[in-house]
């Protein structure tokens, strides 16, 4: 009991600390995700979802988890949904939700994926939804990017290279049309 209640307080810390940066995805020919784009400010187009913003966070030494995040924006008239993520830096990669019941901070993994639906924006964000790295291989570090493989629904599967910022940044520095900088 006591291991499970000092994983989800490590859990917490990580993702409730100051975040950071932003960077986004390069488009390939075909206007797809390149084979593991790194993000930038415009996006990628993966069918009807643009993805962009994407971040993590430097792990202090010995963490064995971390947050991921990201903005999923959908322009189709169809719903999709989030059903998988994988990397190959963590034994498995969850979609979370975290919410606040009073005081009492609630973290549950969503198995049956994430919503994005038609014509709305959804972001994965400290605090909020977001992707949890579980079984860390080594801890991410500061400049580093990290591999992942995203699977929709409707839209099929993206990979990535996710920037990793510092543990104590409180803005992305990086300011996009939407408005969706400094998380």
């Amino acid at each position: 009991m006591k291991i499970i209640a000092m994983k989800r307080r490590i859990a917490a810390a990580i993702l409730l600390a100051p975040t950071l940066a932003l960077a986004s995805l390069a488009q390939g020919h075909d206007g797809h995700a390149a084979p593991h784009a790194a993000l930038e400010s415009a996006g990628v187009t993966l069918g009807d979802l643009t993805l962009s913003h994407a971040f993590t966070r430097a792990m202090p030494p010995n963490a064995p988890v971390a947050g991921g995040f990201l903005t999923v924006a959908n322009g189709g008239a169809q719903d999709d949904r989030l059903v998988a993520a994988r990397s190959d830096l963590a034994a498995e990669v969850q979609i979370h939700e975290m919410t606040m019941n009073g005081s009492v901070m609630k973290m549950r993994e969503l198995p049956e994926g994430l919503p994005i639906p038609a014509g709305q924006t959804v972001e994965l964000k400290p605090g909020g939804y977001h992707l949890m790295f579980i079984g860390v291989t080594r801890p991410f570090a500061e400049g580093q990017t990290i591999p992942l493989t995203l699977s929709f629904e409707q839209a099929g599967e993206v990979a990535l290279q996710v920037p990793v910022g510092p543990m104590n940044a409180r803005s992305g520095g990086q300011i996009d049309a939407g408005g969706h900088s400094g998380h």
